[in-house]
């Protein structure tokens, strides 16, 4: 247990940098067995660190297999059903690959699964940038409490929460740390200068 920033309540590492690895490591093997190396597959990572998990996986496949699939950004700001009620928020830039997404079976990438709304807001994306085969979802942790009726096809970990507490993934490419903390509302789970990532 660690004590957040300002807070004398504290949180926990759930998932440490070695945790993190495997976990990658057992979903780009099961992407591999459930799309049976078709190569008509994208990575879609949604911004922010949706898009290293993609980059990661994408890495992890192709060491597997010698299968490398392109990868996407997707930005879904525009998209969020909470915009109105959220402070000015710059948008990011959604970069598909060059072959686009039209037939393709596309896997949506991010940290947390936990309302549902972000993968919501990611499909309205998707059915504005062309027309997939198929979409799947993969998320490094799904914390539950869905409001909306999406479950992932891919699950690193599944930590069961209570509302008042809260999922932290910190990736190093953004972070300068791989770790996934919990922490009770009002513990810090962040460290100095990190970005908080999307309302899932």
């Amino acid at each position: 247990m660690r004590r957040g920033r300002g807070s004398l309540l504290a949180y926990k590492v759930i998932l440490s940098e070695a945790d993190i690895h495997r976990v990658l490591d057992r979903i780009a093997h099961q992407i591999l067995e459930k799309t049976q190396g078709a190569s008509d597959v994208v990575l879609l990572g949604v911004a922010t660190r949706g898009v290293p998990l993609a980059h990661r996986l994408a890495e992890r496949i192709n060491a597997f297999e010698q299968v490398k699939l392109p990868v996407g950004t997707l930005d879904i700001t525009l998209y969020r059903d909470d915009l109105a009620r959220q402070s000015i928020r710059a948008v990011g830039r959604t970069e598909l690959p060059s072959g686009g997404i039209d037939g393709c079976q596309v896997i949506l990438v991010d940290d947390v699964l936990y309302s549902g709304r972000t993968v919501r807001a990611a499909l309205d994306a998707i059915s504005d940038l062309g027309r997939p085969a198929a979409v799947q979802l993969a998320v490094l942790v799904d914390r539950g409490h869905r409001q909306l009726p999406i479950r992932a096809d891919y699950v690193g970990k599944n930590i069961p929460t209570s509302l008042a507490e809260q999922v932290k993934v910190l990736l190093s490419e953004v972070d300068g740390v791989d770790e996934v903390r919990l922490a009770t509302s009002g513990a810090s789970a962040e460290p100095s200068g990190a970005q908080s990532g999307s309302v899932q």
